[in-house]
């Protein structure tokens, strides 16, 4: 049960242990804005009186957001959102020109393009040991996976960021080189080729092809020729776009495959 204390845009109620805690809110175009929970009502109420500060003052910036105050963080950031563009999120969002940031610190953003912008306006960002994931169906996603960019990749040799920026997702900075599962784009006498392994008791190089596709379905190749020598391992095979099932046909039955992988348990 909550109830109105005697400072603006505070309430207070109480925990299930029956200990006091205080609420701040408030309400802004018809919008009703939550600010968080505090341990003291004079914390809530200097939440109140920034989050106010922050809507009615436009000289306040994302870089504004540096030492100690009441209001968390996010929620800064949502609220100059709303001010400058009219649209709040609960998540740390702010819409620039053409594209939008999510803002995990003070100093740290992430750059995405507006397509984007529903996807993480409803999944929070996390970080951990360097990853950034989100959370969907209870489940732990990394966002690059979103990008085309798989959990193995190495950056420089898979794909590579354009203006180097890491933090810079959108979808113009990313340039993909492997697109396929086993597949490894090398250079060799300053000719580029495409090399296919996989992993069964440790890696198994399964051949050096000219180009992507070949590497791709040799792949998928490896996959049938393991299968049919009885090893039990749920690999993912490569799905190729744009082929007909007859060229897709054509390149498999000529691709060659290393002997060890066609020996490979069937002894």
């Amino acid at each position: 049960m909550t109830k109105n204390s005697n400072l603006p845009g505070v309430y207070s109620t109480k925990k299930q242990d029956g200990s006091p805690y205080f609420r701040a809110s408030l309400t802004h175009k018809g919008k009703h804005i939550s600010l968080g929970s505090y341990s003291t009502m004079e914390l809530a109420h200097q939440a109140y009186s920034e989050a106010c500060i922050i809507l009615r003052d436009p000289a306040l910036n994302t870089e504004s957001c540096q030492g100690e105050q009441a209001l968390l963080f996010e929620k800064r950031i949502s609220l100059m959102n709303l001010r400058d563009n009219g649209i709040y999120f609960s998540n740390p969002i702010y819409i620039r020109k053409n594209y939008f940031e999510y803002y995990l610190s003070s100093d740290f953003t992430l750059k995405f393009d507006l397509e984007d912008l529903f996807y993480y306006s409803s999944h929070k960002i996390m970080q951990r040991k360097g990853h950034f994931f989100v959370a969907d169906y209870g489940m732990q996603y990394n966002i690059k996976n979103r990008y085309g960019i798989k959990n193995y990749a190495v950056e420089g040799r898979d794909y590579r960021f354009v203006n180097g920026d890491f933090t810079d997702l959108r979808y113009e900075n990313i340039q993909i080189f492997n697109t396929y599962h086993g597949v490894t784009r090398i250079t060799r006498n300053n000719r580029t080729l495409y090399k296919a392994s996989i992993h069964i008791n440790g890696i198994y190089l399964i051949g050096i092809y000219p180009t992507v596709t070949e590497a791709a379905i040799a792949y998928n190749k490896a996959i049938d020729i393991l299968k049919r020598n009885g090893v039990q391992k749920n690999y993912t095979p490569n799905y190729i776009e744009n082929l007909s099932a007859k060229i897709y046909a054509d390149i498999y039955s000529c691709l060659d495959i290393s002997e060890k992988i066609k020996r490979y348990g069937s002894s």
